[in-house]
Order: C-alpha cells, then sequence, then structure tokens
C-alpha cells in the first residue's frame, strides 16, 4: 500500500491543480492520499470530485498545513482528517490568508529596496486563486530576474534573517493544535527535520509539540517529560 500524508496543490505552493494531483496521484499507484495545503482547504472539493470519477480505488483525506510561529522559528502543523466545511475552521483560515497577503505585501517592498520592482503582482498572479507563499516570490525571482535558483532566493533574500526576510504573525502551535482538533482532525508536526535549527532546538520543539498535542487532547501530561 502506497501512502502520501502530505501533499501540495496549486491553491498553496504546489505546481499542480487538485485534479491533476490526484491524477498523478493514481498514476504512481498512491492508495492513500493527504491534501495538505498551507492554511487553506479549497482545492479539496476539486480533489474529491476527480476522484469520484475514478475507476481505481483510492482514499482522500482532508487535511491542511497550518503556520504557527515558535521562537521565532515557522512552524508548519499539519492536520489530517479535518472537517473542511467546519464554519469556525474556515473561519480561522482566512486569518490566515489575511496573515499571508499582508506578509506578501512586505515582502515586495523589501524586494523592491534590494532592486526587485513588481514582484506582488507577478507572486499573486502565480499563486492565482491559491495562498501566495514565499515559494512564489522565488519564481517570480527566479522567471523574471535571472536570479539562478529557489535555493538562491531563499540563501540571499527569503531565508530566515535575509534582506526580505518577513516574520509573520502566526498563531502558535498550540492554537494551530486546537484549531485542527476543534475541526475533528489529528494534528502532526510538520517535516521537523527541514526546520533550520540545532539538534538541542529540536528536541526542544519535539517536546513542545508532544506536551501541547497531549494537553489538548486531554491526556495526562508532565512538563519533565
Amino acid at each position: 500500500m502506497k501512502i502520501d500524508l502530505h501533499s501540495h496543490t496549486n491553491f498553496s505552493d504546489g505546481h499542480l491543480s487538485p485534479e491533476a494531483l490526484v491524477l498523478r496521484a493514481h498514476t504512481m499507484q498512491v492508495d492513500v492520499l493527504a491534501i495538505t495545503d498551507h492554511d487553506t482547504v479549497a482545492g479539496l472539493e476539486e480533489a474529491h470530485l476527480t476522484q469520484k470519477a475514478q475507476k481505481r480505488p483510492m482514499t482522500i483525506i482532508d487535511g491542511v498545513e497550518i503556520s504557527t510561529l515558535w521562537h521565532g522559528f515557522d512552524i508548519h502543523i499539519v492536520g489530517l482528517n479535518v472537517d473542511r466545511h467546519d464554519p469556525q475552521f474556515l473561519s480561522r483560515l482566512a486569518t490566515q490568508a489575511e496573515t499571508r497577503l499582508q506578509r506578501a505585501q512586505t515582502i515586495a517592498d523589501k524586494l523592491a529596496k534590494c532592486g526587485f520592482e513588481g514582484t506582488l503582482e507577478r507572486a499573486l498572479k502565480l499563486a492565482g486563486q491559491g495562498q501566495v507563499t514565499r515559494a512564489h516570490f522565488a519564481r517570480v525571482l527566479v522567471n523574471n530576474y535571472g536570479v539562478a535558483s529557489m535555493e538562491a532566493v531563499f540563501k540571499k533574500y527569503l531565508g530566515k534573517g535575509k534582506r526580505a526576510a518577513v516574520k509573520a504573525q502566526w498563531p502558535s502551535i498550540e492554537e494551530a493544535i486546537q484549531w485542527i482538533h476543534d475541526a475533528g482532525g489529528q494534528a502532526v508536526l510538520a517535516h521537523p527535520a527541514h526546520y533550520d535549527m540545532t539538534a538541542k532546538w529540536l528536541r526542544r520543539l519535539v517536546a513542545h509539540f508532544r506536551f501541547s498535542w497531549r494537553r489538548r487532547h486531554g491526556k495526562c501530561v508532565s512538563r519533565n517529560e
């Protein structure tokens, strides 16, 4: 059985539409696919409609990847099996979309000071109906301004502490876990090995997430764990 519990569509920073992602998953003989776009569940309806038209069975898990802020680090919390129709959850995600737009404007202002004018309009065009992300700005700089690669963009401009880096006012890890829990889902710490932090900080992150998760789920916890 093939299972993919972390995937993005062009409703955030993925390249494929929900329909194309589902068809690609079938090509790769995936049996369970979680679609976890950044701070939105807007692409899930299209994914389910696409799957209904397929002869081959595949389970689509409704998911999301919520941006949070922890000790200056952008930390992502994946929610699996969330209720994509829950009004409170959708309202909370709408605040994330607004935060993304505010961050995008600030990023564009900083990039303009670096000599890159007009990046916001291009980034929003790339994002289309989806969430605008730093990856869209990176693609803009590669495609339109001669920066060598996405990696080079983050290394010089968009990475932590760089000239166009912007720290958005994301919710806390505890809040994200609560949002996911309230929407009937399960919270998971996304890609912990990918964060730019020392092993000591990574251990602190994992311990903090574990403590927060257990507390939100009513488990007995000890701060010494």
